[in-house]
């Protein structure tokens, strides 16, 4: 198709404001779709999409569309994930594109994740055509998201598209913004075939699928085209776009987004945001995006230890899909060979080890999600700890810096005394806050990462009612008074249980995992000590009490020495057992106090 007729477009929004309603009736009105294949979350094709109502991958689609004026466009979308995790899927979407339509609701307004979206979208100089969405709801208040357009994103309210995607109000409107707004694709000028992979996904059948945005030339079968950054050559078997589900084409040309197959077999062959390029007449690379790293780390371990090298093959799978997930291997005493994985955030945790239940059937456990700590030892150098097995002893350590963040927390008015509260609880400090309008307010916080992983943002939610909403962003690293808690049992270190925290919270913490190993460690022949220590310093105790067999029961009359006499023959025998005996935690044990 004529370049001219050309639109690339992402949709962007706060997690919840309707970008996957949006998107199915955009499929619907342009015919891509009929009728009688509708379904809400169309895009949305896994499972963990349909039942969370969040959208994790970003889908491109391509629709035709008849405009106002007559002429026939082509338009190419990408839906995107709202939540904070998945941003990286949202940075890699929009370098394909020339165009954004930034979705708020009419009647919650702009939200953090809305904020940290239209920055990504203003660093790629991409046209932001705003959307004021649910205006059908009995509680919208229009004037008022035009003026938090202007007031918070410095956009123009009078520009904003009014509409409401379930009711189906508004699309046309939508459409004709789309094509009279956004600019065509412009050809980057280079002498043959320049394409980004944006995308891909591994197929049993076709080996890996990958997905491209062309920028200058024509991709079609039978060509060959070499991967810059790994510098390896394929034949194209087959090209393709979207419509959502794949469908051949002769060619790609300039401006359009679609897939390719090639006989490529390993996933490692392709990197996200390289550049295709004709293998006889090569072109420079274009420029890529930003290579994300993780920010939270956790052990994946099967359970049967016999499926290391299924889930070895599965993670590299997944890891094509998803390539803001990062894994090695790794061993640990209790729960033998796993992998150490690196994760955006705890929902992206979450999804990554669902997906593995789910779509490649492992059997796993994960332990204690931790962030990644900055060890100056005393000799001068440098570490990087992202597994508390690994840090050294404390006589070698100069000083411990942990990972920080900025959390944007926006709240209505009336809960920031609880906001501030759970700030400070979670070593946070409120650096200022910003009056959104009458109602809300947006707090900035710089808080430690490692406080944040696990139950800050319900607990947010919680407080303000469903109301507040949070975005972050890394913020480097800051010294602090983090110790190494040790679990033991009988005296002796379970690597598993370890963890690195805060000098303050340590007692807290040790005392926690020591009443939950109460529970679920099975009781012996002999009293069982579970120690929490820092260094050799113990900090809490539970004790598992013995099994006791009452051996006076055929102990009849005479005098009471005689009961006494057998009752320290038990207590000899139960020592002699607890010096040669020792505690075999089930594995179940050690499921238990994971989930906790």
């Amino acid at each position: 198709m004529d370049v001219a007729h050309i639109r690339n477009f992402s949709i962007i929004a706060h997690i919840d404001h309707g970008k996957t309603t949006l998107s199915d009736r955009l499929l619907h009105r342009t015919g891509t779709i009929a009728t009688r294949d509708m379904q809400s979350q169309l895009l949305d094709s896994m499972d963990l999409e349909r039942e969370r109502g969040i959208t994790i991958k970003a889908h491109p689609v391509t629709m035709r569309y008849t405009a106002k004026n007559g002429e026939v466009y082509e338009l190419n979308l990408i839906d995107t994930p709202g939540h904070v995790d998945f941003a990286y899927e949202v940075s890699r979407s929009l370098s394909a594109c020339e165009g954004a339509l930034l979705i708020v609701d009419a009647a919650q307004g702009v939200e953090a994740q809305t904020v940290a979206n239209v920055h990504l979208a203003n660093k790629q100089k991409l046209e932001i055509i705003p959307i004021i969405n649910k205006i059908d709801l009995p509680h919208a208040d229009i004037p008022q998201a035009r003026q938090q357009l202007e007031d918070i994103l410095a956009i123009p309210g009078d520009t904003a598209v009014l509409a409401s995607a379930k009711e189906g109000i508004g699309i046309d409107d939508i459409l004709e913004a789309i094509v009279a707004r956004i600019p065509p694709p412009k050809p980057t000028g280079e002498k043959s075939l320049q394409a980004l992979c944006f995308d891909s996904f591994f197929d049993t059948y076709k080996g890996v699928v990958t997905h491209v945005r062309v920028f200058n030339g024509e991709l079609k079968a039978g060509m060959q085209v070499k991967l810059l950054h790994s510098g390896k050559s394929f034949d194209v078997k087959e090209v393709g776009s979207f419509n959502p589900k794949p469908y051949i084409r002769d060619r790609l040309e300039v401006g359009e987004t679609g897939y390719f197959t090639a006989n490529i077999k390993s996933p490692k062959d392709v990197k996200m945001g390289d550049t295709i390029t004709d293998t006889r007449n090569p072109s420079p690379s274009l420029p890529g995006f930003q290579e994300i790293h993780p920010m939270v780390f956790s052990g994946i371990y099967p359970i049967n230890t016999a499926d290391f090298e299924h889930l070895k093959i599965n993670l590299s799978k997944l890891q094509l899909n998803d390539s803001s997930f990062a894994y090695q291997a790794e061993s640990s005493v209790a729960l033998g060979f796993g992998f150490r994985c690196g994760f955006l955030g705890l929902l992206h945790m979450e999804i990554v080890q669902e997906r593995l239940r789910r779509e490649y059937d492992m059997d796993i456990i994960a332990t204690y999600p931790s962030v990644v700590y900055r060890v100056t030892m005393t000799d001068g150098s440098v570490k990087e700890i992202d597994n508390p097995a690994f840090l050294p002893e404390a006589n070698y350590i100069e000083k411990i810096e942990e990972p920080m963040v900025t959390a944007f927390i926006i709240v209505p008015n009336e809960y920031i005394g609880d906001i501030m509260a759970l700030v400070s609880e979670k070593r946070g400090t409120l650096e200022h806050t910003e009056t959104l309008d009458s109602r809300r307010v947006m707090l900035t916080c710089p808080t430690p990462l490692n406080e944040i992983l696990i139950d800050f943002h319900d607990r947010i939610k919680s407080i303000t009612r469903g109301f507040g909403s949070m975005d972050y962003e890394y913020a480097g690293y800051m010294e602090s008074a983090m110790v190494k808690l040790e679990m033991m049992v009988n005296a002796e270190p379970v690597d598993a249980f370890s963890c690195i925290v805060h000098r303050d919270k340590a007692e807290i913490r040790g005392r926690a995992l020591a009443a939950k190993l109460k529970e679920v460690i099975p009781t012996q022949q002999y009293q069982v000590a579970i120690q929490a220590a820092i260094g050799g310093k113990i900090i809490a105790r539970e004790t598992v009490s013995a099994l006791r067999k009452d051996v006076t029961a055929k102990c009849y009359g005479g005098d009471i020495s005689r009961k006494r006499k057998l009752l320290e023959k038990q207590k000899e025998g139960k020592k002699r057992m607890k010096s040669f005996g020792t505690v075999n935690i089930p594995q179940e044990a050690f499921i238990e106090v994971l989930k906790s």
